[in-house]
This record gives structure tokens, C-alpha cells and sequence, in this order.
């Protein structure tokens, strides 16, 4: 996706995947276009202009981390989720909260990698083909005088098999191609990957040091021809200016979404030994959060560009119960509303993936045709809120659990009903779900 959006083609894009949360979607869509607006801005002032980073404030189901996951995706954007209550002060056993940007330049290298590929893809086929012809019509040895003949003829029944090749006539002969593994170094496992602050992978380091070795392996030609094409893609890759780009992808578009910030909060009133920890991981992601660099396997990241999105219900708690300087650097606040049955309604049909397009989906390939109709929609949605008023509110999530048990018996027997149609309308809903929803101990535990 483009990174011109306006602000208002960027709300339209979370508009076809997203139903409400108009003030949510208004803060991130700003927050994307001062990313571009940056960019514009010449030096040394760019660099002075930090983002504005976010806290959403709101229950559990009601988009929170919808909204930021396809606002990354909307960029291109390496994203990347993480639990605040994953993470432990330093000292204590536990994750470090360095992980997280090292996590996030991982998921860079991810994405420009595959845009490399793209580029290189067609080269790459190219020289699969020649190379697996190569095996199926060995070169002859020509040194006699009819050498110029015998090219030629050679060179007509290669361009013949490379036709047959590409038709897949010779998808299920066997060749035997000779595969990379890396020499592993088992013990190395034990010391890499943990809490190391220099973010090295020591195995990493010594596969490279120790090298490649080939290893023969027969197979179909389809198989050999999608190994040999991925080896030469890898050959033909400039892994410098792989690393180089996905770097500079996470210092300037980076998005990291914070996760439940309420359960790290110092709660007014309480006095437990765990509100110290808490208070020490808040401090640990300050610097973060600040502008730091932290080292990892590709470089030092500079995090003073990297946008933060922070989420939590702050049901018990409040953001004023965050430390002051970690609340300073979340100058937006957004509250999402909860949802109630008109916003279920709309959730079920008006997504381009629709809960309900996409239960479709799954039964049209049983050829099982399968039809919603809008009192059935109207009784699903005001199922939810009931269920959610008298027992646990989880917001949307809770269709993803009435709609399991509605379609239950038909997704069983799909198989075994081939042409089907099924209308689900209000009656069956009902019919599935009534006995469930009026016994307040099976709604507890079933839905």
C-alpha cells in the first residue's frame, strides 16, 4: 500500500476490516501520515520530530489490536505484538524487554527479503531450469568433427525437454539434486537465543564459520525444480543491502503494540510485593520507548522513531497509575467503546472477511451452500450481548464462539452432504443456541 495515504484514505482502508471505533481509527491514521510528513521535512529538523505515540484504552474484543495490526499492514510496516506482562524488571527471571526490538528488526529482514525475492524471482526460475536440464540431458562431450552437428541437435532435444518441463510432463520423474544443510552445532543451543544484551545468536555464527555441506537426496523434478529455484533466489540476493534496508525499515516505520499496559501499572490502593516488579518493567520500557539503541544480530537499532502503540482495559487501574514518564510519552489517549448488538450485527456481514464469509468459504469447498439470513445475523448479535452481560464481557471474540456452536452439527456432516443448503436464520439459531443461553451455568462454560 502507498505510504501518500490521506488520513481519510487510510480510516477507508480500516473502514473494510474494522466496524466503529471512529476516534481509534482517526489517531493511527493521523499517526501514519506524520511518518510520511517526516520523511518530507529536510535535515537536521527530521530527525528532531519524534512520533506521537498512542494508548488505547478499552475492553477486551473491540479491535484494539486489529486496528494496529492493519495499520502495519496498510504501511508495510515491520509489526510486531507483544504482552506486557511477558516481560520481567532486569534481575529477575524472565524475558528482557530489548527482545522486543530485536523481534521487530527480525520481522524486517522478513519482509524485505521476500520483496528481494520478488525481484530476483524470474532469474532465479531461470537458472533452475537450465540447471535441472542439466541433470536430465547431461552435456556431451563434443571434440570430433561433427561437433557442430551434434550441438545443435543437443541444443534442439534441451529446448524440447525445457517445453516439457515447463508443461509439467516430467513433474514425476525422479532426478537427484544435491541439498545445502548447515553443520549444526547442538550444544550451542543451550548458550544462544536467551537474554544475551549483545542480541548475538552464537549458532547462528558458528554454522556460518563451520560452512554448508551438500547432501544428495533423489526426488520428483516438481519437488528438485522448487529447492533449486529457492537456492539460486538465496545466491542472487545482496543479504548487505537486505540488512541495510530492513534496519532502516525499523528505526523509521517500525510499530510495536504494547499489550495489556494495565497489568503492569502500580494499582492505587494495593501494597504487594508484585506492584515493585511491575513499576521496574515500566521503567526498563521507558528507554525504549524514549530513544535508545539497542544491539542486535544485524546492527545497533536507534528506537527513537519507532511508533508505540499501547493498549489496555484499565478496568482495576488507570493510566494515571503508570509511572509519570512512561505517561509522558503517550501524549494520545483514544477510548474504544464497547460493543453492543448493532456493532455485532455490522461485524458479522460488513468485514471483506466476514465471520460469516468466511464460514461460507470453508463449506462451499464440501459444496455446501450455505446462507445467512439478516434475522438469523440479528439473533446471533443479540445473543452476544447477552451472553456477554451475564457472564464474561470478551467483546467480538464471543461470535467466533456462538458461531462455532451454531454451525457445529453442519460442519460435521458437510462431508456427508454434498449440494446441501442450509438457511440460518432466527428459528435456528434459536434452535442451536436456546437451552445454552437460558441455563446461565452452560452459558458460563460452554459459550
Amino acid at each position: 500500500m502507498s505510504q501518500t495515504m490521506t488520513p481519510r484514505e487510510i480510516i477507508s482502508e480500516l473502514d473494510r476490516h474494522i466496524v466503529g471505533q471512529k476516534d481509534a481509527k482517526r489517531a493511527v491514521a493521523i499517526a501514519l501520515r506524520n511518518r510520511w510528513r517526516r520523511q518530507q521535512v529536510a535535515s537536521p529538523m527530521r530527525e528532531e520530530i519524534t512520533p506521537k505515540n498512542i494508548l488505547m484504552i478499552g475492553p477486551t474484543g473491540v479491535g484494539k489490536t486489529e486496528i494496529a495490526r492493519r495499520l502495519a499492514r496498510l504501511a508495510n510496516a515491520p509489526f510486531i505484538k507483544i504482552e506486557a506482562t511477558k516481560f520481567t524488571e532486569v534481575g529477575y527471571v524472565g524475558r528482557d524487554v530489548e527482545t522486543i526490538i530485536r523481534d521487530l528488526v527480525d520481522t524486517a529482514i522478513k519482509i524485505v527479503r521476500e520483496e528481494h525475492l520478488v525481484r530476483v524471482q524470474a532469474k532465479a526460475e531461470k537458472v533452475a531450469e537450465d540447471r535441472l536440464l542439466d541433470i536430465l540431458i547431461p552435456h556431451p562431450v563434443n571434440t570430433g568433427p561433427h561437433s557442430n552437428n551434434n550441438n545443435s541437435a543437443s541444443n534442439e532435444s534441451r529446448e524440447k525437454m525445457r517445453h516439457k518441463l515447463r508443461l509439467g510432463e516430467l513433474d514425476k520423474r525422479q532426478v537427484e539434486i544435491e541439498v545445502e544443510q548447515s553443520q549444526e552445532a547442538p550444544m550451542m543451543q543451550f548458550i544462544s537465543g536467551g537474554q544475551g544484551g549483545d542480541g548475538m545468536d552464537l549458532q547462528d555464527m558458528l554454522g556460518n564459520m563451520m560452512g554448508k555441506k551438500q547432501k544428495p537426496k533423489r526426488m520428483d523434478v516438481a519437488d528438485a525444480l522448487k529447492i533449486i529455484q529457492q537456492q539460486e533466489a538465496d545466491r542472487l540476493l545482496d543479504q548487505e543491502a537486505i540488512k541495510d534496508e530492513a534496519i532502516k525499515r525499523t528505526e523509521n516505520d517500525g510499530i510495536v503494540f504494547l499489550d495489556e499496559m494495565d497489568k503492569i501499572t502500580h494499582r492505587s490502593g494495593t501494597s504487594s510485593g508484585g506492584e515493585v516488579s511491575r513499576e521496574g518493567v515500566q521503567r526498563d520500557l521507558l528507554p525504549l520507548v524514549e530513544g535508545t539503541t539497542v544491539n542486535t544480530r544485524y546492527g545497533h537499532i536507534q528506537t527513537d522513531h519507532i511508533l508505540f502503540i499501547a493498549s489496555g482495559a484499565f478496568h482495576l487501574s488507570k493510566p494515571s497509575d503508570l509511572i509519570p514518564e512512561l505517561q509522558g510519552r503517550f501524549p494520545i489517549r483514544v477510548n474504544l467503546t464497547a460493543l453492543g448488538e448493532d456493532e455485532f450485527r455490522r461485524i458479522l456481514v460488513e468485514p471483506e472477511a466476514s465471520l460469516t464469509r468466511q464460514y461460507a468459504a470453508l463449506l462451499n469447498t464440501e459444496n455446501v451452500s450455505i446462507t445467512f439470513e439478516d434475522e438469523g445475523i440479528a439473533e446471533l448479535a443479540r445473543i452476544a450481548v447477552l451472553v456477554n452481560d451475564k457472564t464474561e464481557n470478551i467483546g467480538a471474540r464471543r461470535l467466533h464462539t456462538l458461531l462455532e456452536r451454531v454451525l457445529e452439527d453442519i460442519s460435521f456432516e458437510a462431508s456427508d452432504s454434498n449440494g446441501a443448503k442450509v438457511n440460518v436464520n432466527a428459528v435456528y439459531v434459536r434452535d442451536q443456541l436456546g437451552e445454552i443461553c437460558e441455563d446461565e451455568d452452560l452459558s458460563r462454560y460452554i459459550l
